[in-house]
């Protein structure tokens, strides 16, 4: 049972409805601190459009987002700029800028949100770096010359740059290979470990069920905007629902 004071996002009744469409229909569930949370669903089911809602990209039609013990849904566009630095992003594709080396990616929201001077900010993107084994001798080259798990790392490096309270990983092992995607999953994991006296949490959208129980605390299955399964990893492999089953099974 998760302990309803102890949350890092709290999902209050939300409706999320485009054109007449419902997207998210009225979710209610918390997303502990120092915990990794994945969120499973077929394609369609409302995974991203729920991470944009955490993010404070989208708002709800109906009910409320509060993250850290924020509202989200009460803060103005200059204030959600700056609440978001409480986040911190791995998008699918690492996303790195490709006309930046991969210490420019480092600081570059060092030098966006900071004050730190140059040398600051040259040493810590380059402790982050050596944090995610990406050694020296890869600083100065560009994304085109990373391997796929190297961009992936440079882009853990980057999205820890501001001491984020929350990760969060968009299909973080989509396109990979298995030793690739076996290394990302290490990644998120150690990276938790490494935080976890911050209080970190780390929410996932994945369709990767293997992983996902192996490195979740919990497991939530969306399915056309309802949270209709959400358990500790362990109890979720034994879900009697039948579509997490037939999701787990394909």
């Amino acid at each position: 049972m998760i302990d309803p004071n102890d949350r890092a996002v709290a999902v209050n009744k939300v409706t999320k409805i485009f054109d007449g469409h419902t997207v998210l229909n009225n979710l209610d569930f918390i997303i502990p601190k120092n915990k990794i949370v994945t969120i499973l669903g077929f394609s369609g089911a409302g995974k991203s459009t729920l991470l944009k809602h955490i993010l404070g990209l989208m708002l709800p039609t109906h009910g409320h987002i509060e993250v850290l013990g924020q509202d989200l849904t009460q803060l103005n566009k200059v204030q959600l700029r700056e609440f978001r630095r409480n986040f911190g992003m791995l998008f699918q594709y690492a996303a790195l800028f490709d006309s930046m080396t991969a210490l420019e990616n480092v600081m570059f929201p060092l030098k966006e949100f900071t004050k730190m001077t140059p040398e600051q900010m040259y040493d810590h993107a380059s402790k982050l770096l050596i944090s995610v084994d990406i050694q020296e001798v890869a600083f100065n080259k560009l994304p085109s010359e990373l391997s796929g798990g190297m961009r992936k790392r440079v882009g853990l490096a980057r999205a820890l740059a501001l001491h984020p309270h929350i990760m969060l990983y968009d299909e973080p092992t989509t396109g990979l290979d298995p030793i690739t995607t076996k290394m990302v999953n290490e990644l998120i994991v150690e990276t938790q470990k490494n935080n976890l006296s911050r209080g970190m949490t780390s929410i996932i959208i994945s369709h990767d069920v293997r992983a996902t129980l192996q490195i979740s605390d919990y497991v939530a299955f969306l399915d056309r905007g309802n949270i209709v399964e959400y358990l500790p990893a362990a109890e979720f492999a034994k879900s009697n629902n039948e579509l997490v089953q037939e999701f787990i099974n394909l």
